[in-house]
């Protein structure tokens, strides 16, 4: 493979598909609520295609943002932008190229839905700043990752009903919860280049705060399941998805970058979990 191609996927993040799947799933939990249990399959392959675009245009805007930090930090010192086998104006065209598949695919969606497209949009060129002057950017995060919700109902039912803004809720929440855990990675690196993180904001309490949030979280799952009367295998779904939680628990004792990468990872997994029971509740 060319290595300018190599770098332009790599630039996309397309070799680490956990962070397609982490924005995949709340999409789709949402589908299927709205959809009660019935989404058309075009709709699916729109909010699944658009879905990787968006992931792929997230990870572009921020390493532009994040170039002058990344030769800084372990993990992202080899990125494309950091090593010059990219140049910001082809990291440039390449988001708006993104973006302009990301539009052509929603205006394939209902006006009320468009106009979401436009507001997530923004979050996602916003977030990756907010590492510079806001101490939680992992809650600009959530709000850009879970955005989809709302899309995802409102190209089904063309409104926000109630019960969108609590699965956008969870949807926020969880990647709080999940990027803190990869923020650990980089703490002290982060530390020293100045870069804003809830793993540097809570400090020592860090591991406590994410106990909490996972609490919030399977509570959540499961008052959703109470009050759209969900069947037995949901909440068997939650009890899973809480035991994985609890070993994402185990793992950051130890807050070593390892075992904090291998505790984030692991959501890709209560995602599908809880995707699984939302399915079998319908059937």
């Amino acid at each position: 493979m060319p290595k300018k191609l190599q770098a332009y996927l790599q630039l996309m993040r397309f070799h680490k598909p956990v962070g397609i799947l982490l924005l995949l799933w709340p999409t789709l939990w949402a589908l299927w609520i709205a959809s009660k249990g019935r989404p058309s399959l075009f709709l699916v392959t729109v909010f699944t295609l658009g879905t990787v675009v968006m992931r792929a245009a997230g990870c572009v805007i921020n390493d532009i943002a994040d170039r002058k930090f990344d030769a800084y930090v372990t993990r992202t010192q080899y990125r494309p932008l950091t090593t010059g086998l990219l140049s910001v104006k082809e990291a440039l065209i390449a988001f708006i190229l993104l973006s302009a598949l990301a539009l052509g695919l929603v205006l394939l969606l209902n006006r009320l839905t468009i106009q979401l497209a436009f507001v997530g949009l923004l979050l996602a060129i916003l977030y990756p700043f907010t590492k510079r002057w806001f101490p939680w950017p992992q809650f600009f995060l959530g709000a850009a990752f879970s955005w989809s919700v709302m899309m995802a109902f409102t190209a089904v039912l063309n409104k926000i009903p109630f019960i969108a803004w609590w699965v956008y809720a969870i949807a926020l929440i969880w990647p709080l919860m999940y990027d803190t855990e990869y923020a650990l990675v980089d703490r002290e690196e982060d530390r020293a280049i100045g870069i804003h993180s809830t793993a540097l904001q809570w400090g020592a309490h860090t591991q406590t705060v994410v106990v909490v949030l996972q609490i919030i979280v399977v509570a959540l799952w499961a008052g959703l399941g109470i009050v759209l009367h969900f069947k037995a295998l949901y909440f068997i779904s939650v009890l899973l998805a809480a035991v994985s939680l609890a070993y994402q628990s185990y793992l950051l004792r130890v807050p070593e970058p390892t075992r904090c990468f291998k505790a984030f990872s692991n959501n890709q997994w209560v995602g599908l979990i809880i995707f699984l029971g939302i399915v079998f509740t319908y059937r």
